[in-house]
C-alpha cells in the first residue's frame, strides 16, 4: 500500500513539473506602470491590490508613468494658450495642474532637501533637517524658484509655439523623475527608515532600460520642436547635473534619501528646460 501511494506521489511530481510554471502575480510591465503611477502621482488606477512600491521595478515602467502624469498639464497649456487665454496664465494653470496630479512630490522634496542640505553643518543635523515636514527659508526658496521657472519657461516658448512648449516640458520633466533614480543605483539609503530605503535600490539593468525609454520619448516628444544638438545639450545637460548633484549628496550626508532623489528630478526638469528651450 505505502509503495503504490509513493508511485502515485512520483506520478504527480511528474505531471505537475510538465505544467508551465504560472506567470509571477503582478510582475508584469503593466503592473509596474501602475505602481509607479501609485508612486509619483494621485491619478486614479483602478481597483487592483496595492503593493510595496519596488524602486528597481518603478524605474522601467517610470518614462511611460510621467508621460501619463505629464500628459494633463501639458495639454493644459497646448489648449490655454491655442484659445485665447494669456500664455503665461496658462502655464500657471499647466504648472498647478501638475503640481496636483503629481502630490506636489517634487515640490515638497526639493524645500526639504534645500533645507537640510544647506541649513545643517553635520550629515546628521542635515537628515534630521529633511526629515522634518516644516519648510524653512531655502526651502520655500526653492519651491518659488522651481514653480517661477517651470511657469515662465514654458510660458515664454507657448507665446511662440504652444505645441513646442508643452512637448519640451513633457519631454523634461519625463527626464528629470528617471534620471534621479540614477541616485538609488550609485548611492546607499542613509536613513534605513526612510521612503528610498524601504522602497529598494535600483539596479543597473533596470535604470538602463528605463534610460533607454526615456531617451526615446526625449527624441520623439522634443526633437521635432528643437534639433538633434539641442538634444545633445539636454543629455549632456542631465549627465552633468546628475554627477553634481551625486557629488554634493555623497559629501554633505554620505548618500541619498528619497527627498534627495526627488529634489534632483526637479532640478533635471529645469535643467533639460535650459537646455532646449533656447532651440525651441
Amino acid at each position: 500500500m505505502s509503495d503504490q501511494k509513493s508511485d502515485d506521489a512520483i506520478a504527480a511530481e511528474t505531471i505537475d513539473a510538465s505544467r508551465p510554471a504560472a506567470a509571477p502575480v503582478g510582475m508584469g510591465l503593466a503592473d509596474d506602470l501602475v505602481m509607479a503611477m501609485r508612486f509619483f502621482s494621485r491619478l486614479p488606477t483602478g481597483s487592483s491590490p496595492h503593493q510595496k512600491p519596488a524602486l528597481n521595478r518603478i524605474a522601467m515602467a517610470l518614462p511611460l508613468a510621467s508621460l501619463a502624469i505629464g500628459l494633463m498639464p501639458a495639454l493644459l497649456l497646448i489648449g490655454g494658450a491655442l484659445i485665447g487665454l494669456p500664455v503665461y496664465f496658462a502655464a500657471g494653470l499647466a504648472v498647478a495642474s501638475m503640481v496636483l496630479v503629481s502630490g506636489a512630490m517634487a515640490e515638497d522634496a526639493l524645500a526639504d532637501a534645500a533645507d537640510g542640505l544647506f541649513g545643517g553643518h553635520t550629515p546628521a543635523r542635515r537628515l534630521e533637517i529633511m526629515k522634518d515636514s516644516r519648510h524653512g527659508t531655502y526651502g520655500v526658496a526653492a519651491m518659488c524658484l522651481l514653480l517661477v521657472l517651470r511657469v515662465s519657461g514654458v510660458g515664454a516658448v507657448a507665446a511662440i509655439n504652444p505645441l513646442a512648449a508643452g512637448a519640451i516640458w513633457l519631454a523634461a520633466s519625463i527626464v528629470g523623475r528617471s534620471g534621479a533614480l540614477w541616485l538609488a543605483v550609485a548611492l546607499p539609503a542613509v536613513r534605513p527608515d526612510g521612503i528610498s530605503a524601504t522602497a529598494g535600490a535600483v539596479s543597473g539593468r533596470s535604470f538602463t532600460v528605463g534610460a533607454v525609454f526615456t531617451l526615446v520619448l526625449l527624441f520623439v516628444l522634443a526633437g521635432p520642436a528643437t534639433s538633434l544638438l539641442a538634444l545633445g545639450c539636454a543629455i549632456v545637460v542631465t549627465i552633468a547635473v546628475i554627477a553634481g548633484w551625486m557629488a554634493l549628496c555623497k559629501r554633505l550626508v554620505g548618500g541619498q534619501t528619497g527627498d534627495l532623489i526627488g529634489a534632483l528630478g526637479a532640478v533635471l526638469e529645469i535643467a533639460v528646460l535650459c537646455a532646449l528651450l533656447p532651440f525651441a
